[in-house]
């Protein structure tokens, strides 16, 4: 096999659906200034019963069923998340304990909303080198557990909720190489100071950072994968800010690409957002089967992500 491809995507969201009318009362804030501001209009706060693992696994579920897999096929399992409520066990050992293929190597990614697209290209380089034949790529977050209520700048971006893709071996190939890396000098700009603290955004500077700097690792991705921006069907970023998606959209010239806007409905979930998205744009139909799609995922670290993938 010359390479992997993603078989199935799917997600979860929680039930409860805040939007910005609600969550504006207790902010001091209105709707309108809200989405006018970030880009959503509502998002999804998980419940009690809710977990980062639980809804892990229901992604993963969803995910198997549409590849036509049972989770005894799967031999690697890798979780993208931030929002653990412990950093012992690790969410993926839960995850595939809750699966029922508790015997499977499975292990955690923290790269914060980069961390999806972290996961996808280690899955890719394990398929690839024939170490997993089947593997579950996850990112899930329940980061209103870490979210101040009170914090304008963080309450209204952040939600939860939990997307899953399906890797496996393919004779061409369907994840190229991914273009990934950071700038650890800016790492403060998104944070959580403490083990009892809550997320803290320097919001500014990180929409700064991602609009003058990540067009060029967009750009790179495509690089490796030997297509022009202008030939992308879809582009899936990490779902941040609206603004920050559209203008990261034009700077590319990714002029013929469905542009994911699941931030608009979901809010920010960090590691969950691409996985969410791209989703939510199979499930509209916006992309098809063997369409060439860009994910990047950015954030926390600074860290940033992406490569391009074919659609299942």
């Amino acid at each position: 096999m010359a390479g992997s491809r993603i078989a199935a995507v799917a997600g979860v969201r929680p039930q409860r659906v805040v939007g910005n009318d609600e969550l504006g009362r207790g902010l001091g804030v209105t709707a309108e200034w809200i989405e006018r501001r970030v880009g959503v209009r509502e998002r999804r706060f998980a419940g009690a019963e809710e977990t980062v693992t639980g809804m892990a696994a229901g992604a993963a579920a969803k995910a198997l069923s549409a590849a036509g897999l049972a989770p005894v096929d799967v031999d690697l399992l890798v979780l993208a998340t931030c929002s653990m409520p412990s950093p012992m066990p690790s969410g993926a050992a839960s995850v595939a304990a809750l699966l029922g293929v508790p015997h499977v190597a499975a292990f955690d990614v923290n790269a914060a909303c980069a961390g999806f697209c972290y996961a996808l290209g280690v899955a890719d380089g394990l398929v690839r080198a024939r170490t997993s034949r089947v593997a579950l790529v996850i990112g899930a977050e329940r980061m209103t557990d870490w979210v101040d209520r009170d914090d304008v700048d963080t309450a209204t971006v952040f939600a939860d909720g939990a997307g899953a893709a399906v890797v496996v071996a393919a004779e061409r190939v369907g994840i190229h190489p991914v273009e990934w890396g950071g700038d650890g000098d800016k790492a403060g700009l998104v944070a959580i100071p403490d083990r009892h603290g809550s997320v803290t955004m320097q919001g500014q500077a990180v929409y700064r950072w991602v609009t003058s700097e990540l067009t060029a690792v967009a750009a790179a991705a495509c690089a490796r994968a030997g297509i022009a921006p202008a030939d992308l069907k879809g582009f899936v970023t990490h779902q941040a800010n609206l603004r920050m998606i559209e203008r990261l959209a034009t700077g590319l010239g990714a002029t013929n690409a469905a542009v994911a806007r699941d931030v608009v409905e979901t809010g920010n979930t960090s590691a969950a957002s691409v996985p969410l998205a791209l989703s939510r744009l199979i499930d509209l139909g916006q992309v098809r089967p063997g369409d060439p799609i860009l994910l990047m995922g950015f954030g926390a670290g600074l860290s940033y992500a992406a490569q391009v993938v074919t659609c299942p």
